[in-house]
């Protein structure tokens, strides 16, 4: 369920604007003046928050500043002023889109649906990206299990995948080849042997990923100590 901020002194406008997106199966709360509005935003994540330019207490473009500082939550900034000036005002305060009232309630739900299916699909895109981690010439592609080394592909074992995907989302974190051992092989800990294993897979990715593997630019070690992944 969607979640929307409706912020109005217009307590008429705030009722119609809550029926209609009610009706459309949005969880909506409402505030009357600036602060109000800052304190629930603060409270809450909204998928979409609608807020009137003049308010009481804090006005709207005070309360879409202190809103950017720390979240991006689209908003819709509502305003009885039309000018050029006014629309540009409210898009450098961080609006993602403007409309002048009076307005209609279906081109304000059209506005609405709009911004939340673009950032649906940028958080989307976002999530995709988090699952792709690249550093200098080396690619991994967490959810096809798959690296690249300039390109070009570099095929692991299961295991030498493990112990990569570990060490680059945990850069600079040195693990002991014990650590190594319990996390990677888990249960299996009796199957693989000793640390000495960690070793022998860890030599083996080098050779794979390492333009010289003499010289580790990815994977480095902490003598005395384990190993760790150099961003």
């Amino acid at each position: 369920m969607n979640k929307a901020l409706v912020v109005d002194d217009e307590k008429l406008i705030v009722k119609g604007i809550k029926f209609s997106l009610e009706q459309d199966g949005y969880e909506v709360d409402v505030a009357y003046d600036g602060k109000e509005a800052l304190r629930m935003a603060k409270e809450k994540e909204y998928d979409i928050v609608l807020l009137d330019v003049m308010l009481p207490e804090m006005d709207g473009m005070e309360v879409c500043q202190a809103i950017r500082e720390f979240s991006e939550m689209p908003i819709i900034m509502l305003t009885a002023k039309g000018t050029d000036m006014d629309k540009i005002l409210g898009l450098e305060y961080g609006a993602d889109d403007y409309i002048t009232k009076p307005f209609n309630i279906l081109e304000v739900k059209a506005r609405i649906k709009a911004i939340i299916r673009r950032n649906s699909k940028k958080s989307k895109a976002a999530d995709k990206n988090d699952r792709i981690i690249e550093v200098s010439d080396l690619k991994l592609d967490l959810d096809s299990r798959r690296v690249f080394e300039k390109g070009k592909e570099v095929n692991l074992t299961a295991k030498e995948f493990d112990i990569l995907e570990l060490l680059t989302q945990n850069p600079d974190k040195v693990y002991s080849r014990e650590q190594l051992l319990n996390i990677v092989w888990g249960n299996k800990l009796h199957e693989a042997g000793d640390v000495r294993t960690v070793d022998v897979h860890v030599r083996r990715l080098r050779e794979k990923i390492e333009p010289n593997p003499s010289e580790p630019k990815y994977i480095h070690t902490k003598w005395g100590v384990g190993y760790y992944f150099k961003e």
